[in-house]
């Protein structure tokens, strides 16, 4: 087994950025599945790993983090993947991208949201759907006007993949699996088509990262 272990779950928004990164960074890492579906995430040994019950969870240098944007921050640090620009005014900028995105989009449409509104409205025909797409074309609409700031060559904000990338391709699957209809963000649908050819980025893609 690798030094570097990523707790995950192969449809998990967050865990995608993190098999992202970690590819991107070149580290090998051993990936330990958490079924969501199954409640594992709940179990005692893994609330003993992130008492919020939450993945993933990384294991790396002799230290356990968790939250994604944490655990890409320290990966940016220690292994200058230059994820975000050093110029404070343009590292902001970049920032707030990828926090539309991470932290405004991304926790209202996770499974443990969207389950209880199933709950509530008893599961109503659509209801995941129809929830769904309320929050993530929106979302993804701002975004799309954000990045009119920016140059897409060919990624988000230039020449080469960084925190906005890795954030929005896990958001963009989401849209996909949902029924989000994003054809008209042109920008979003450029940075898709370059992240996707990206050897790093389809080594993540959560299809090819699915249990046997």
């Amino acid at each position: 087994m690798s030094d570097t272990v990523l707790y995950d779950y192969w449809r998990s928004s967050a865990a995608y950025r993190m098999r992202i990164a970690l590819n991107l960074a070149g580290i090998d890492y051993t990936s330990v599945s958490v079924d969501l579906t199954k409640k594992e995430q709940k179990a005692p040994d893994h609330v003993a790993r992130n008492p919020q019950g939450l993945v993933p969870v990384l294991d790396i240098d002799g230290l356990r983090l968790t939250q994604s944007l944490a655990m890409l921050d320290y990966l940016d640090s220690t292994r200058d993947m230059g994820l975000l620009p050093k110029e404070p005014v343009e590292r902001a900028r970049q920032m707030a991208i990828a926090l539309a995105i991470a932290v405004d989009i991304h926790p209202i449409c996770n499974l443990q949201v969207i389950n209880y509104v199933a709950q509530i409205t008893d599961d109503k025909p659509n209801v995941r759907e129809d929830w769904m797409q309320q929050f993530i074309r929106p979302g993804l609409a701002a975004v799309e006007d954000m990045l009119a700031g920016f140059e897409q060559a060919p990624f988000a904000c230039g020449d080469a993949p960084g925190l906005v990338d890795i954030c929005l391709m896990p958001q963009l699957y989401n849209a996909h699996r949902w029924g989000v209809d994003v054809s008209d963000l042109t920008r979003i649908c450029g940075v898709e088509t370059a992240c996707a050819a990206h050897p790093a980025f389809a080594a993540a893609y959560p299809d090819a990262n699915k249990p046997a």
